[in-house]
Parts: C-alpha cells; sequence; structure tokens
C-alpha cells in the first residue's frame, strides 16, 4: 500500500461513521496530512451538516499548514450550492495546493465539476486512489443515481430444512429462527438502510415494529405492501413517528399524517414499480424483510443486489419454503449457532 493508499483507507475509515445518518447524501470521509503526518480529519455526518472537507479542515490547528499540505477525500468535492457552501471552494479559499480523490461523484450537480473547479484553480488533482473501494463504500448511493432505484437488500432467515415459517403458528407470534445475537445484527442493519419492506401476509402474521430496539441508529421509513387495503391502523407498522409508506391498488387515508398511500398496479412489473416509488421518495436503500412471495417478486425481477440469508438450526419438516434465488456468495460466516452467508447479484 503507498501513502496516498494508506491515507485514502483511512478517508473510508472516517467515511463508514455517516452510514445510516447522511441520507440522501452519499458517505465522504477527509484528512489533511502535512509532511506525512495527518493534521486534520473528518466525515459527513448527517444532511444539512458540513460535508467531510469542512470538517477535516476546520480540525486543522495551525490553518497556515494547510498551504503546504495535501487534502485526501474518498469522493469529489462538491462545486455547487446545496445546504451547505461548495467544498471545491473552501480548498481553493485555504491555498491547499495538492487534492487527492477516491472516486468522481456521478450526482448529475457534481459529476466532474469539483475536479475541473479545483484544477483551474491551478490545484494539483490526483484521482481514482482506491477507486473500487469508494466506489463501493457509496454503494447504495450509486446505485440510486445511476440506475434511478434504491440499492435492494434481500434478508431472511431459513430454518436448517429449509424453510422461513412452519405451516402453524400457534401461539408464538412472530417464530424465531435465529437466535438473539443476529436479530440483534438485524437491527444494526436497519438502522443503516434508508427504508425496510415487507408485504401484506407477514404484517398480518406477526406485527411487526420494523424499528431499530436492539441498535442505537435511526429508525428506517417503512414501507408496507397492502394490495387490497387489508390492514388496520391499529397494527404496529401505522404506529410510529416514522414515515410509512402504504404501497397499494386503490388510495388510502390515513389517521397518522406520517402514513401515505402510493399506487401501483398489481398485475404487472410489481417490483419494477415499487421501485420506481421508492425513488420518488428519493429513498437510495432498502431491506427486504419478506414475506416468500415478497422476497420471490424481487428476485425474479432480477432487481436485488445483496442477499443476507440467516441459516437457523432449528428444523420444521414442512411449511412456507424460502425463496429460490442463484447469486454470489461473497461471506459466510457463524453467529453462535446461526450460518450467515451474503450473496451478491450475478454480474
Amino acid at each position: 500500500m503507498n501513502t496516498h493508499e494508506k491515507y485514502l483507507k483511512r478517508c473510508l475509515e472516517l467515511a463508514q461513521n455517516g452510514l445510516g445518518t447522511t441520507y440522501p447524501n452519499p458517505l465522504v470521509g477527509s484528512v489533511v496530512v502535512y509532511e506525512n503526518q495527518i493534521i486534520g480529519e473528518g466525515w459527513h455526518q448527517k444532511s444539512g451538516a458540513p460535508h467531510a472537507e469542512v470538517n477535516a479542515i476546520a480540525s486543522v490547528k495551525n490553518k497556515a499548514l494547510l498551504q503546504k499540505s495535501t487534502i485526501y477525500v474518498s469522493l469529489e468535492p462538491c462545486s455547487h450550492y446545496g445546504k451547505t457552501p461548495p467544498c471545491a471552494d473552501l480548498i481553493i479559499k485555504n491555498k491547499i495546493p495538492n487534492v487527492v480523490i477516491g472516486a468522481v461523484d456521478y450526482h448529475e450537480k457534481v459529476a466532474g465539476k469539483g475536479i475541473q473547479k479545483l484544477k483551474e484553480a491551478g490545484i494539483n488533482v490526483i484521482l481514482d486512489v482506491l477507486n473500487k473501494e469508494s466506489i463501493e463504500l457509496n454503494r447504495r448511493f450509486f446505485t440510486f443515481h445511476q440506475k434511478k432505484r434504491p440499492y435492494i437488500i434481500l434478508k431472511w432467515a431459513e430454518s436448517k430444512d429449509g424453510f422461513i415459517a412452519p405451516t402453524h403458528k400457534q401461539e408464538q407470534k412472530p417464530v424465531w429462527i435465529t437466535n438473539s445475537i443476529s436479530r440483534q445484527l438485524v437491527h444494526k442493519w436497519r438502522s443503516e438502510e434508508h427504508a425496510i419492506l415487507v408485504g401484506t401476509q407477514t404484517v398480518i402474521d406477526d406485527n411487526p415494529s420494523l424499528n431499530v430496539r436492539n441498535w442505537k441508529g435511526n429508525h428506517p421509513i417503512k414501507v408496507v405492501l397492502d394490495r387490497q387495503n387489508k390492514l388496520s391502523e391499529d397494527l404496529s407498522v401505522f404506529n410510529s413517528t416514522q414515515k410509512t409508506i402504504v404501497i397499494t391498488e386503490s388510495t388510502k387515508n390515513f389517521k397518522n399524517a406520517n402514513c401515505v398511500s402510493e399506487t401501483i398496479d398489481f398485475t404487472k412489473n410489481v417490483a419494477q414499480q415499487i421501485c420506481e416509488t421508492l425513488f420518488k421518495h428519493q429513498i437510495q436503500s432498502v431491506i427486504i424483510e419478506g414475506g416468500a412471495q415478497t422476497l420471490q417478486t424481487f428476485i425474479d425481477a432480477k432487481l436485488w443486489d445483496e442477499a443476507r440469508i440467516f441459516k437457523g438450526s432449528i428444523s420444521f419438516e414442512n411449511g412456507v419454503k424460502a425463496p429460490s434465488f442463484s447469486g454470489n456468495l461473497i461471506t459466510e460466516q457463524h453467529v453462535l449457532n446461526d450460518t450467515l452467508s451474503i450473496h451478491l447479484q450475478h454480474d
């Protein structure tokens, strides 16, 4: 690993701190280096707050050193006025002579304009250091802007013999396949994603809250499929200060002002229409937690990016079959007595 990669790696580590809190903005980290020493660092913490470069420059105690320093940033500095002033202008104002960038920002308001502005100011710009890693970090942001849909994560738990639910649930709702540590991990995941989506039957069977109870972080926006408006407003998914989007066949008005309905045609291209609806609501990522029919709908439409599958140690012998899919296995690990496998969509 060369010197530029070393400092860009630190930018990526810092940027990761913003996962789940920066939507709709990307994850960005930045460090300022003088004579091979980091003298300032920062990351973008939430939308509307100062960007990574602003925080990194502000943390430098001796501002005179900026004119002899290099600033590293995981994503191209912005060049436009949004909720905050352009970072490219700040770099120019502080006369920082060198900028090292991990990836170009594909957002139409940036898209190379920040780099151009820096170069026109006479700044030495080095591009594409740890480019692959920088793009991977912001896979949600890039998927949203390039594919015009959210980054889609499928998640389910299946029994040792391949069922996601028994035939009869009896008194226990929901039936837990995984252990408490795996369930806590799922809550961590929820805090990292912009939205969470479930189908009608899952809400009827389990009455889930779809929030972050076992982890500290933001609650995701709830997305509920309810084609025929079967679901009562007394259910937990509707009792929240968090936004709930109900995707249905006919418009419905809710008592809770945080609930809105969106209509689609359930007879064709359901997954695609859901993606278009979520894109309209500026949702960058969604974790789909079930049930089997909902998951299979996205799998069959090839509208998914990542699948996270727990296999528990219990057996049901019969029940609701786990979804059928094919993907590239990336990792497999044990969470106590559960096995977690993570797959990516085939290229």
